[in-house]
């Protein structure tokens, strides 16, 4: 493993950052100044220290959250507002989501320490279904399902949902791949629909199935990789 990536994965700082601190002469491996963040290394036999303090792969954690109303996707606290993370508090390691849900958005979410499993899930190319259920005022006709087939502008670039179903007279499961901010919540206004509810519950093949509302389950990396 590279010295650098040995490093991010062990919660010091950011990749970019710990190439800082490596060029700052304060990493020693094998007793023994590192000014290359390329370095090869063998985390079960190098000894690997920073300000002569000894560093350890960090382990990872893998979470399904049903998020509840009125979180933040942030890991910046902003005076009162409430944060996912929040409902992490006794855990000791530094937490974050893959991608977000807005404050007033609910259901699904993974939250994890794992920043390369983070990028392939929030990668383009990775390119994952994400199913919504939305529940609104007005009673669901053919019209509105037609106008929200048609997609919209979101983020200055023309989107369309992969599917839209409806469930109830008011309710409707609607499919993205694309991911834009508010996306769902666009095409449901450019319908002329009231949003009341709005929830996430389902990312690829990984459903939110059993875990209870503001509460979350800990999952293994296998289990998510089958899963997404």
């Amino acid at each position: 493993m590279r010295l650098n990536k040995f490093l991010a994965h062990s919660g010091i700082a950011s990749r970019r950052k710990v190439e800082d601190l490596i060029f700052s002469k304060i990493v020693k491996v094998n007793g023994v100044v590192e000014i290359k963040p390329q370095r090869l290394i063998d985390p079960t036999k190098d000894s690997v220290k920073v300000n002569d303090k000894v560093v350890k792969e960090e382990k990872k954690y893998y979470f399904i959250l049903n998020k509840p109303k009125g979180y933040l996707c942030s890991n910046v606290k902003k005076g009162k507002e409430k944060l996912v993370i929040d409902l992490f508090k006794d855990f000791s390691e530094r937490l974050f989501t893959i991608g977000r849900l807005d404050k007033d958005t609910t259901g699904l979410l993974i939250i994890t320490n794992d920043g390369d499993f983070a990028n392939k899930i929030i990668h383009p190319s990775a390119n994952l279904e994400k199913e919504y259920i939305a529940k609104v005022k007005e009673n669901i006709t053919d019209t509105h399902l037609k106008t929200i087939s048609k997609g919209a502008f979101v983020e200055n670039k023309f989107v369309k949902p992969k599917r839209v179903v409806k469930v109830r007279k008011s309710t409707l499961k609607i499919i993205v791949t694309e991911g834009k901010k508010r996306e769902v919540k666009t095409f449901i206004k450019r319908a002329n629909l009231t949003l009341l509810e709005l929830q996430r519950v389902r990312i690829g093949k990984l459903r939110l199935g059993a875990v209870p509302y503001g509460f979350a389950k800990k999952v293994s990396l296998e289990h998510l990789s089958n899963s997404i």
